[in-house]
């Protein structure tokens, strides 16, 4: 009880200190400074330059109860010492990130401060609207609101294709936007990011579902599923 007690009265460069000294008990912890920064979702940084501690963190995390601040300590630091992060402060961190007030206000400054950069929709060998509404009326009976739609700046092949709630936006690779490529793989991304905006992700205490079973169900309506995943195995 005094442990939790004195978590409410620390700074955050005293609480990142303390840590500190629970991996580094025999030598003198370092200079710390802390800052809370406008960043655009729940991002945080420690760096060791030198003799200082570096630590930025979301200002959306500053009104965080203090046992949340105490986890998120002890994760940048085990993650920077090379250490492994104790089960308890990575629960108590995810815990708290899947609140449903928290999820909003980080979709709210995800909104309001990132940027989405992505290029139009109409490629030069595919047109991602035609085919979107093309999916649309096969399996989702035309329902489905059209979100962004836009081809990636870069063409990765790790990425091909995600939604991104905060800005209701579909990226695709640009990577698939080749005649080279069959248009079979691109409808099988795109289909499956509009899985996404049909089945958003399902929050269960700490735990975060992206492709629950009803996403996995959906998805094997997609006639060609198996052939378009050899596809996509080649490409990579």
């Amino acid at each position: 009880m005094q442990v939790e007690s004195a978590l409410f009265f620390e700074t955050p460069a005293g609480l990142f200190e303390r840590v500190w000294r629970t991996y580094r008990p025999e030598s003198k912890p370092p200079v710390i400074r802390v800052e809370f920064r406008p960043f655009a979702g729940a991002t945080s940084t420690i760096r060791l330059q030198k003799n200082c501690l570096h630590v930025k963190i979301s200002d959306l995390l500053e009104s965080a109860p203090a046992p949340v601040l105490e986890s998120l300590a002890y994760i940048l630091v085990a993650k920077l010492l090379g250490k492994p992060v104790p089960r308890l402060h990575r629960h108590r961190y995810r815990l708290y990130l899947n609140r449903r007030d928290v999820r909003r206000n980080l979709n709210l400054l995800r909104q309001i401060r990132g940027r989405k950069q992505y290029l139009p929709a109409k490629g030069s060998a595919y047109d991602l609207e035609e085919i979107f509404q093309e999916l649309n009326a096969k399996y989702f009976h035309g329902l489905l609101a059209q979100p962004e739609l836009g081809w990636s700046e870069s063409p990765s092949r790790s990425l091909l294709g995600h939604f991104d709630p905060a800005h209701n936006a579909i990226v695709i690779s640009r990577a698939l936007d080749s005649p080279e490529v069959p248009r079979l793989a691109v409808e099988y991304v795109l289909f499956h990011e509009m899985l996404h905006l049909r089945y958003p992700v399902e929050h269960s205490g700490a735990r975060r579902r992206v492709h629950h079973a009803q996403f996995r169900l959906a998805e094997k309506e997609f006639p060609e599923l198996a052939e378009a995943k050899r596809i996509l195995k080649t490409l990579r």
